[in-house]
């Protein structure tokens, strides 16, 4: 790679703003242009971050050129054809979780990763978390012996789904949060789920206006033996101190870990309007700059393009991901077990 990565972000929304802001801080990087089929979204973004390419379609992106990765931040089910389109034109990729929405899809864009020689990542950020990063490191030592089973909760509150994601109905919390909770299994475990089985419902989001499930309970088997339970969803009464419900527990044959990322309790705040508290873990600002582990993943995917070393996250394993969540929302169609069929994955 060059001294400088030169990157485009397609998708000018709240997290294309983050991407932007931490291409701009981070010193191996040069934010080129943005794209959104909102000229006026890609200007605005353009404006605040000092750069003067803006563009309305990806095809008048590629066509201008003059940078050597994509960032894709755009909704879940939009992420394939762009992904596509850039790897052809020999574009390294950036791509929000989940990495695409259907089986074909995910693999459209992994074969025109293989083909093209470029270099992918999706971004599931919750490896960079420090508590399941520290509980990696014990599981690499030996600390609980070989995983046995696990519980992972990840929930958001009803404004996520309401009023923070225009496109909600379009998604699932297996796409927007599941898909964190099935890598950060997949990645503990060093192991991949072969059969699945998940239950679901659904009407408080329907009274809101919002066409989409509420919650999902998605039992896990894996290749080697272990086996885990998984709920996520977007449910959580708007008066939860934290947008985020987050709970794991990983017991092996020697120990277990316990973790609670959501009530950190290092710092609550009380007001005459309620309690709050304030996310210190996930993204949040330090002096000006931009901190958190959701932040980390994004630069260190400049950093393995500087380095040439491997990215954190494969991109055969997000495929797995997707595959794997895709059968989960199969059975919780047919209320049945469903076995993951990965291909070459």
């Amino acid at each position: 790679m060059k001294d400088v990565t030169r990157i485009a972000i397609v998708g000018a929304g709240v997290w294309g703003e983050t991407h932007g802001a931490i291409f701009c801080e981070h010193p191996g990087a040069e934010l080129v242009a943005i794209c959104d089929r909102d000229i006026n979204r890609a200007q605005a973004l353009a404006h605040r971050c000092g750069i003067g390419k803006a563009y309305g379609s990806v095809d008048e992106m590629l066509a201008a050129d003059g940078f050597d990765a994509v960032s894709i931040v755009t909704p879940d089910h939009l992420h394939a054809d762009i992904a596509v389109d850039c790897a052809n034109a020999g574009k390294h990729l950036l791509i929000e979780k989940p990495i695409a929405t259907t089986v074909a899809d995910v693999h459209r864009i992994v074969d025109a990763v293989r083909a093209n020689g470029v270099r992918a990542m999706v971004d599931l950020h919750n490896r960079w978390s420090p508590p399941f990063a520290q509980a990696k490191a014990e599981i690499e030592a030996g600390a609980l012996g070989g995983l046995r089973s696990a519980y992972i909760r990840l929930n958001d509150t009803k404004w996520v789904a309401t009023d923070m994601l225009p496109w909600a109905a379009d998604s699932s919390i297996l796409w927007f949060l599941g898909s964190h909770s099935l890598d950060t299994l997949q990645w503990l475990f060093g192991d991949v789920v072969t059969r699945v089985y998940c239950a679901s419902n659904r009407g408080v989001l329907d009274s809101l206006g919002v066409d989409t499930d509420d919650v999902f309970l998605s039992t896990l088997e894996f290749q080697n033996g272990g086996i885990a339970h998984m709920e996520n969803g977007w449910i959580t009464p708007n008066a939860n101190p934290c947008v985020n419900d987050i709970k794991c527990t990983l017991t092996g044959e020697k120990g277990m870990v316990s973790i609670d990322a959501s009530h950190h309790n290092l710092i609550q705040l009380f007001t005459d309007h309620g309690a709050t508290v304030p996310d210190i873990l996930v993204r949040n600002k330090i002096h000006g700059r931009v901190k958190g582990f959701a932040y980390e993943s994004i630069r260190s995917f400049v950093d393995k393009l500087q380095s040439n070393e491997p990215f954190i996250v494969s991109i055969e394993e997000a495929a797995r991901t997707s595959i794997a969540i895709l059968a989960i929302m199969e059975s919780a169609k047919t209320r049945s077990p469903v076995a993951v069929e990965y291909g070459d994955l």
